[in-house]
């Protein structure tokens, strides 16, 4: 049994040693958009939309949407509005921030339609956005978007980040570009769970893999994401992802696996010859200053948050379910375990290997502490916090079962696996 356990431990210990060695990096939290884009004047000012689905929102729209309206970007920008059948005002409270900074003729409000069958609520607010966003810009001034800014109502831009998103796009000749904003971590339960949802998602899904054009790794952050028109038109727009619940990684792999048609140049002469590329190029990363204004101030809040769509990354299946909860068993939990199980047999290989291995998850962990600004002693909590989302897991998985899965703003949706559209586990 001795000799189990402590096989057990050595596992683990090895798994966290080629996490941190092998693992794209994910840990280090060093994709930050205001560190990889210079504060440089743009040679090409495109054409950008931004689309902004709000069902119910009007506490936030105030702070978030002014922010938005305030944008230094010096192109042509237009911000869109879909009232997702609100009924707390929220386009009273939208026009009234554009009349306070003076900007409504750069806000156009759009009543959101019902609901047709088949798509999210979400989903469905941001296709009828770009839609009207199309005409309008094209009735108004004979011109089309170059560039679409998906971005939530609750969160609250810094003034050059539009910049920052359209130059980084420039730069890199990206067709999608997005990051994943400050979430607000205030209260006790999002101290502790909030930075740890953030080191979950960058190990699911490695940024220097995610940014890597020959890695097929796709995410983004749906909070804010830049994308480019003909790349949206590519990929069959937003219809194709129209039921996907975890809808921000499933444009990113669209886009990435999608190919891009373009000329050769030459001497500033454009041959005839199109090529095409075997993928889109993603980026995605962190943001500074940009912030989500979403609280979470209880476990409860943060546990909806969770498993409202922890299941639909499995796949919504059992086997994949049961490999989690075995996998977050194994690394995360069985490290303290040994450490307290070694010292109560007086088996110090057991407890030392329990303890060095607490220690590398932490100090993976510490970086994301780090970028939070909390206190340092968090970084021991992991296995506590891994607990906690083993079991969000397992009830997300209940709730699919009892058809209760999916439920955001009123609405219980059902979700579709991965191969539809899902977040890969």
């Amino acid at each position: 049994m001795v000799a189990i356990v402590l096989g057990l431990m050595l596992l683990s210990l090895t798994i966290w040693l080629g996490l941190l060695s092998f693992w794209g990096q994910f840990w280090r939290a060093d994709q930050l958009l205001e560190v990889e884009v210079a504060e440089t004047q743009l040679e090409s000012l495109p054409v950008v939309c931004a689309v902004v689905p709000a069902r119910n929102e009007a506490d936030v729209l105030p702070t978030t949407l002014r922010s938005l309206l305030l944008q230094d970007y010096p192109g042509t920008f237009n911000v869109f509005l879909v009232d997702d059948r609100s009924t707390d005002g929220t386009a009273n409270f939208a026009e009234g921030v554009a009349h306070a900074v003076n900007k409504s003729q750069q806000l156009h409000i759009i009543s959101g339609e019902s609901l047709p069958p088949g798509w999210s609520g979400k989903l469905w607010a941001v296709e009828q956005g770009i839609q009207k966003s199309v005409e309008t810009l094209y009735a108004t001034s004979l011109q089309t978007p170059d560039y679409f800014f998906l971005t939530d109502a609750d969160i609250e831009h810094d003034i050059g980040n539009l910049r920052r998103l359209v130059a980084k796009a420039i730069q890199e000749d990206l067709d999608l570009v997005s990051v994943m904003v400050r979430l607000r971590c205030k209260s006790f339960w999002e101290k502790l769970l909030i930075p740890a949802f953030v080191f979950f998602f960058q190990k699911l899904y490695p940024f220097r893999w995610v940014n890597d054009p020959n890695n097929q790794t796709a995410a983004a952050a749906g909070g804010c994401i830049l994308i480019r028109k003909d790349a949206l038109e590519r990929i069959g727009g937003i219809q194709v992802i129209r039921q996907t619940l975890i809808d921000d990684c499933a444009l990113a792999e669209a886009v990435k696996k999608s190919g891009r048609v373009g000329e050769w140049e030459s001497g500033g002469q454009s041959n005839s010859f199109p090529t095409v590329s075997s993928k889109g190029h993603i980026w995605l990363g962190l943001s500074t200053l940009t912030r989500s204004l979403r609280p979470y101030p209880s476990l409860g809040t943060v546990w909806d948050m969770v498993a409202r769509t922890a299941y639909t990354q499995l796949n919504y299946s059992p086997l994949l379910l049961l490999g989690t909860l075995l996998g977050m068993t194994l690394i995360y939990l069985l490290p303290p375990v040994g450490v307290i199980l070694g010292a109560i047999l007086g088996n110090w290989a057991i407890a030392l290997t329990g303890l060095l291995t607490w220690l590398l998850m932490s100090l993976a962990y510490y970086p994301t502490i780090r970028f939070y600004q909390i206190s340092l002693w968090f970084i021991f909590s992991l296995p506590a916090i891994a607990f906690l989302y083993t079991l969000m897991t397992l009830d997300s998985a209940i709730r699919h079962w009892q058809g209760r899965g999916g439920a955001w703003k009123g609405r219980v949706y059902p979700g579709k696996a991965r191969g539809e559209g899902g977040r890969r586990a």
